[in-house]
């Protein structure tokens, strides 16, 4: 990939913050100044990124007061990349994330084909099982492209899951999910100690930063044990939980 420009690794440090939840709809955003003096860039470089996060909906500008996350809009959860820890743990119940297997593989020629690769080319192979109070509630298998991430296999996925490493760390602009109803194969139903008859939904996602794809997961949820959905207020806020 290209080397960032000045202005989008402002754009990425604040998108970052936002994505992984530490800077919640409302909440003030470092001054102009203190972006400067942060990123040693001038105060148009950095002006410019604020004005593209604006742009993007993504924060607010309020003359003489600062820069604030924007509020969030009336839409379904599977327009967002949800966290399942952060679920777990919101209903009060312990969360584990159990790795299976990390990996760099020759990509197969659908997967290659879904993260913009030539067939066979290298890319990162996770898989791994959510559990809620030692109850697995998620299967998940994701495929991540080397040339955005190359440093992915390198981290402590028992502290970190996958996911979550990707969304602290990767800013992205662009989502795709996709669910299906499917019955688990041989292996994911000992995984998740169900049933091979007993029906399961299959989120698939992909992800993309700056047209550039970075990820593609298929997360698989027994449908005994996960809903997707979401709940809102009077005025459209999204309530977690």
């Amino acid at each position: 990939m290209e080397p960032t420009a000045l202005y989008q690794q402002v754009e990425d440090y604040i998108v970052r913050h936002i994505q992984d939840g530490s800077w919640p709809p409302g909440h003030r955003l470092p001054s102009e100044h203190e972006l400067v003096s942060r990123f040693g860039m001038s105060r148009m470089t950095v002006n410019r990124a604020l004005r593209d996060l604006v742009q993007q909906g993504r924060i607010v500008r309020v003359a003489g007061v600062g820069s604030f996350v924007a509020e969030d809009k009336p839409q379904s959860t599977l327009l967002h990349i949800a966290s399942i820890a952060r679920e777990v743990r919101q209903r009060g119940h312990d969360y584990r994330c159990a790795l299976i297997s990390a990996e760099r593989v020759a990509a197969p020629g659908e997967i290659a084909a879904w993260l913009g690769l030539r067939s066979g080319q290298s890319v990162f192979h996770t898989v791994c099982l959510h559990l809620e109070n030692e109850v697995p509630v998620q299967f998940e298998d994701r495929y991540v492209n080397p040339q955005v991430v190359p440093d992915f296999l390198d981290q402590d996925f028992s502290a970190v899951p996958p996911g979550e490493y990707l969304v602290q760390n990767v800013p992205f602009d662009e989502i795709e999910h996709v669910v299906d109803a499917v019955l688990p194969t041989a292996e994911q139903a000992h995984r998740l100690q169900i049933e091979s008859s007993e029906p399961c939904l299959m989120l698939t996602r992909r992800t993309w930063t700056r047209t550039t794809p970075v990820t593609m997961v298929r997360c698989l949820h027994p449908s005994s044990r996960y809903r997707l959905g979401c709940r809102f207020d009077a005025v459209g806020n999204q309530r977690l939980g």
